[in-house]
């Protein structure tokens, strides 16, 4: 006796319900221990859209015995006990939030770097109402097999390193001897305040000195927000000019002030840097005058910033 269409779509339905549920499953403990991946939020996502349309067929094809358990005490203790659990878990008590920092997935990447054959795109959101997005377009010299070492970092109007958005490979951290010169002197800051060293005492007071990047990139005070510096300092290995075998890297700079909320600006190119002297490189940085060797192989066009809060 072949079995009647109605049950053939129900059993379908149920079939296709249950195994999607086991996608969902799968992907949600996935989602739970592996660090954020766009993959598996996007079809955990996409999945569970396509498992509420399984659901309302499954309900159409068995509204018959579903209204007998509407008449049951035991569906509104289901959905009384559902929603106690739901308000629980987003009130996120100690035990929840507990359980919820064994997860490996701390969210999305605050920042995203990519690289293509001709440009280099930089992107920072620490937060939703703050994007900033930073476009290096690559010179004749550029090989994306062997790409150039970068380095992206913050400084308050005293010249001082705050933060740092992105590091070069360990490896090859000495081809950026300028964005090292800041993160030592950051370090030495850091332990003399740890030590109970008065730094102004040492140093003077400098404007705009605050070492927190909170303060500049999302200031308490939308008001009063505090400018900034955002730096990149770039190195090609291989790029010889002339007699210079491999040239030394360049350093742009740009000054950021959250008062401007949407601005396209352009970086300006600081100089080239040599390790045996960086003191002196230091004091041209702040008046915006290159020092050293220039290089006009690495970059064909300017950098571009674009901060958008």
């Amino acid at each position: 006796m072949k079995p009647h269409l109605g049950s053939l779509r129900r059993r379908f339905t149920s079939l296709l319900a249950a195994l999607t549920f086991s996608v969902l499953a799968i992907t949600g403990i996935l989602a739970f221990v592996r660090p954020f991946s766009i993959q598996i939020v996007g079809l955990h996502a996409l999945v569970g859209f396509l498992f509420i349309i399984l659901v309302g067929f499954h309900l159409a094809n068995n509204i018959r015995p579903l209204k007998k358990y509407i008449r049951s005490l035991a569906v509104w203790v289901a959905l009384a006990t559902t929603a106690a659990l739901t308000g629980f878990i987003l009130l996120e008590p100690r035990p929840v939030k507990a359980l919820l920092g064994l997860s490996a997935n701390i969210g999305p990447a605050l920042d995203r770097f990519e690289m293509s054959k001709d440009a280099l795109v930089y992107q920072y959101s620490p937060a939703d109402n703050y994007k900033m997005a930073l476009t290096l377009k690559m010179g004749n010299v550029f090989d994306p097999e062997n790409p150039p070492q970068v380095a992206i970092w913050l400084e308050n109007q005293g010249a001082y390193h705050i933060k740092t958005l992105r590091s070069p490979d360990s490896n090859h951290a000495e081809r950026l001897p300028y964005w090292q010169y800041k993160v030592k002197g950051w370090e030495k800051a850091k332990q003399e305040a740890e030590d109970g060293l008065d730094l102004h005492a040492l140093s003077g007071a400098t404007p705009n000195g605050s070492f927190d990047p909170a303060d500049y990139i999302l200031p308490a005070d939308p008001e009063n927000p505090m400018p900034y510096q955002l730096l990149i300092e770039i190195d090609q290995a291989g790029d010889a000019h002339e007699s210079i075998v491999d040239q030394p890297s360049l350093v742009y700079s740009v000054e950021i002030d959250n008062a401007y909320p949407k601005t396209f600006q352009v970086l300006e190119r600081c100089s080239a840097t040599k390790k045996a002297n960086l003191s002196h490189f230091c004091g041209a940085l702040r008046r915006g005058a290159p020092n050293l060797q220039p290089r006009q192989t690495v970059s064909k066009c300017p950098l571009f910033v674009r901060c958008n809060a």
